[in-house]
Order: C-alpha cells, then structure tokens, then sequence
C-alpha cells in the first residue's frame, strides 16, 4: 500500500459505504475542551446496593439468585416488549402510513448478561476460562433467540462514558423482529462484494491487513485484531476470526479458548493504554436469521471514546454530526499506541468493570 501523506484525506469503510475524513496536522493543537472525571478506583467484589450481584433485590422487586458463574434475566427496563404495537383505526398513536411520516411496529426482548457474580471484576482481569464462560453464554443466548427473533444484537457498554448505568461486568442483549438500519447495510455491502468478487469481504480485508501488519494489535491462532484503516473513534477495533465464520454459535471449541485470550489481551491493552479501566461499547455483528449468509464475516466492533488520556474523551459534534465524521490521530499512530503497552493487565486490581 501506498504511504497516505501527514496531511488531509479521506478513508472509505467498505462495511458501511461512509467516508472518515482524517486531519493528522491537527495532532499538534492544543487543548482546552471538556476533561471527565477519572473512575474512583477500589471496589467490592459484593456490593449489597448493587442490582447485578447475587442475592440483591433489582428495581423491579425481583431478587437474583446466588449465581456463581454467568446468569442472564430480561431487562426490568426493555426498550423493546414482545408484544408489537399495532396501530388502530380510530387513529389512536402515530399513523403507520401518512405520505412521509411512516412507523411501523416492532417487537422484541431484551436482557441483560451478567459475566461474573464479582462486582469489582473485569473480562481484562479475568481468567481465559472465566472469559470463555462469557462467550459461550453470548453464543447460547444467540441460539435461543435466533430462532425467534430476525435479528439478535449482543453488545457491552463499559464505564459511564458510554452510558453503564452499572459497573458490575455485564453485557446485554436486544432481540428484534426487524433488521436494524446498521446490520442491514452490513449485509448489503458484504452480499455486493461477494457477488462481485465472489469473495468475503472482511477476509479479504484481513489479508490485506495482516500483509500491511501496521494496524494488527493482537493476533492468535484463530483470530485476529486490527485497528480497522477506516476507523472513526480514536482507538477503535475489529475483532475477525481468521477462517470464515457466520455467527457465534458456528466457533468451535479452539475458536472459542482463542477468543477468549484474544479478548484478555486487547481488554488489556485498552487499559493500560491510559493507565485507566477503559470504556467502550462493543458488539458483535453476525449473519442475520439461522442459516445461509456465505457472504457474511462474523465480527465484533470495539468503539472505545478515549483520545488524549484517561480524562480527554472524543466528541462527535458540529462537522461529524452534520457532515462526515473525523479523527485527528490514524489509525497507524492509535495501533501503534495500542501496540506500545503490555497485553497483560497492569491497571490496580479493583479499578473498574
């Protein structure tokens, strides 16, 4: 590939169709902008206040069990119900059809996916075998809803930078009976460039990437993570298994132990980056329904928001919300960076989720 030069330009995300524009001179600015509060460090591994810890009573009135491994309920506060809306003739609730505002009903569940009964643990603190616990209900929890739902999304927010109301280590789940606006470009994008190249386009970018090697922050023996040449957030990642895999409950065994190292050692990396538990959000995007999708490369985005350090976040406001988003750092200086610390946790035990 051809050296881009430290100036101006623009990269194209073959997943989605957008464009990032990057501005490496800008690196050299000062700063003035909003610092967050760094996360209070030290906390239980029971909290009684806690509503994700065994035994606690949750909002809702209902009581967890003494879980000593991963444990699953549907959310007290589902944003989606399984139940669909259907408007009424008498006009009661939003039209489904009026010229151009249009709505339709959707349906589905959501739950939440506790990784651990320790409330001060994290899956970068974790064991390999703890973290495989953790996939292995992420694939279990796809295979049940799968069969009921058009689309199923697994996904993590971690830390309150990007909206944990809690710091107990914990994912959730959102069932849906459509397929979300994000997952259906996915899949349009990724049927395209198999029927034209008859090919799967993230495998094709993985060897690309890994030829390059300037953007590969972890790699196993069965997956591979890269600070994607297209990225926006400043230290976003993409997690590729390096055979063809369409969904979570296709990973065998060796796949599985090999993620779950994998995931330890990107985990750690992120938070010895800053010296900080590291937030982001993160989730897997897999072929959608339960069979077919040769074109599709199952995936997993880490969208963390840290720029500068462990009190400077990224905004995306002004030109990114109204025109096209931007970053100042490349993606080879944020893999590098990612690179230059140890992938074993160094952060103080107790520091964060």
């Amino acid at each position: 590939m051809t050296p881009i030069p430290d100036r101006p330009h623009r990269r194209h995300d073959p997943l989605t169709g957008r464009w990032v524009l990057v501005s490496p001179h800008r690196t050299e600015r000062p700063w003035q902008g909003q610092e967050e509060a760094v996360p209070t460090p030290q906390r239980p591994a029971h909290d009684p206040d806690c509503y994700l810890c065994p035994g606690n009573e949750r909002a809702g009135g209902e009581r967890n069990p003494d879980y000593d491994g991963t444990w699953w309920f549907t959310n007290d506060y589902a944003a989606l119900l399984p139940d669909a809306w259907e408007p009424s003739p008498n006009g009661d609730g939003p039209p489904a059809d009026d010229g151009l505002l249009v709505s339709e009903p959707v349906s589905g569940t959501c739950r939440v996916l506790c990784f651990s009964p320790r409330h001060d643990l994290s899956l970068s603190r974790a064991s390999a075998a703890q973290v495989r616990q953790v996939i292995d209900l992420w694939s279990d929890q796809y295979t049940e809803l799968a069969a009921r739902w058009a689309y199923v999304q697994v996904f993590q927010n971690r830390g309150s930078a990007m909206g944990a109301s809690n710091p107990h280590p914990h994912g959730q789940l959102w069932a849906t009976s459509v397929l979300p606006r994000q997952l259906a470009t996915e899949d349009a994008r990724q049927a395209a460039h198999h029927d034209e190249h008859g090919s799967v386009l993230l495998l094709d970018t993985l060897a690309q990437e890994l030829a390059a090697g300037e953007r590969v922050v972890v790699a196993g023996d069965h997956w591979v993570v890269i600070v994607p040449f297209w990225a926006t957030w400043p230290y976003e990642t993409l997690v590729l298994p390096r055979a063809h895999v369409r969904r979570l409950t296709d990973l065998d065994d060796a796949q599985r132990d090999d993620l779950a190292v994998v995931l330890k050692r990107l985990l750690a990396r992120y938070d010895n980056l800053f010296r900080t538990p590291f937030p982001y959000s993160m989730g897997w995007h897999v072929a959608p329904g339960v069979e077919g999708g040769d074109h599709w490369q199952l995936h997993a985005h880490f969208y963390p928001p840290l720029l500068r350090s462990a009190s400077v976040r990224k905004f995306m406001v002004g030109f990114e919300l109204l025109a096209e988003e931007q970053r100042d750092i490349t993606p080879e200086v944020a893999a590098a960076a990612l690179l230059a610390v140890s992938d074993t946790i160094e952060v103080p035990a107790g520091a964060g989720s």
